[in-house]
């Protein structure tokens, strides 16, 4: 089985985010890691491997630190990776993205495509689906089980107040969230073997691509940083005094009464 695996690298839920003179996010002295909702999909990915045997092929696209990524998942199970490595990849945006992405599948053989549901950093919760519009293949987003019989998968995904049973051809895209497994660690073993595994560094002009091709249609004007949330106020005294003074805020401060 030819299973596929896009990962993204994330802050660290805990970093501090400081916006530089352009409002533009500062990385620089920041904690990288796995997106967490990917690290679902890649520990899906090397289960199907172990049941059903086959090759996972982790993909991901950016600067030479994402190769850190590439190499955990690598030490995690995943048998080789793809880094898609350009400058122009700073100028697109989402849809221009999933376009790279399919070209760059289009080169390899695969069966089923996970990846996390959405990225905590930007929250977009978009390459993956347009992905598989690209392809012009199925996809089921939020999965919580999965389970694969041939070329049929039956997977179990949150909605609303509760979940739904969808059943699905493969090849497929299927994206990860919590509940679906326990990501495995690293052993120390697989971190040694991951050096030795194939990475494969390919640019946009690789891929056929050329800054032009990969207008955004969708720009991000600025960042910023929330406003610190206010200390909260306690009331005290007798009740009916209590309650105007509460009546008096959500009148007068919080204006919604």
């Amino acid at each position: 089985m030819n299973i596929v695996v896009y990962i993204k690298q994330t802050f660290n839920t805990e970093a501090n985010i400081v916006l530089d003179s352009s409002s533009n996010i500062e990385i620089k002295g920041v904690n990288l890691i796995i997106n967490p909702y990917d690290e679902y999909a890649i520990e899906e990915g090397i289960k199907l491997k172990e049941k059903f045997g086959g090759v996972v092929t982790v993909v991901s696209l950016g600067e030479s630190n994402v190769q850190a990524a590439i190499r955990t998942a690598m030490a995690m199970g995943a048998d080789k990776g793809i880094l898609i490595s350009d400058p122009a990849l700073v100028n697109t945006d989402e849809w221009g993205r999933a376009e790279i992405l399919a070209k760059a599948l289009s080169t390899i053989d695969y069966d089923i495509i996970l990846a996390g549901r959405i990225a905590i950093d930007d929250c977009a919760g978009q390459i993956a689906i347009r992905l598989a519009e690209v392809l012009e293949i199925p996809s089921v987003g939020s999965v919580i089980k999965l389970e694969v019989d041939g070329t049929q998968a039956t997977v179990t995904r949150e909605i609303d107040g509760g979940t739904a049973i969808v059943e699905v051809s493969l090849p497929a895209v299927i994206t990860a969230t919590k509940g679906l497994n326990d990501p495995r660690y690293p052993s120390v073993p697989g971190i040694m073997k991951a050096k030795k595994k194939e990475l494969k560094i390919v640019t946009l002009a690789d891929l056929g691509f050329s800054a032009d091709d990969l207008t955004p249609k969708m720009n991000v004007l600025r960042h910023s940083i929330p406003n610190p949330r206010k200390a909260g106020q306690k009331i005290t005294g007798e009740a009916a005094q209590v309650a105007q003074e509460l009546a008096r805020f959500l009148r007068e401060e919080a204006k919604i009464l």
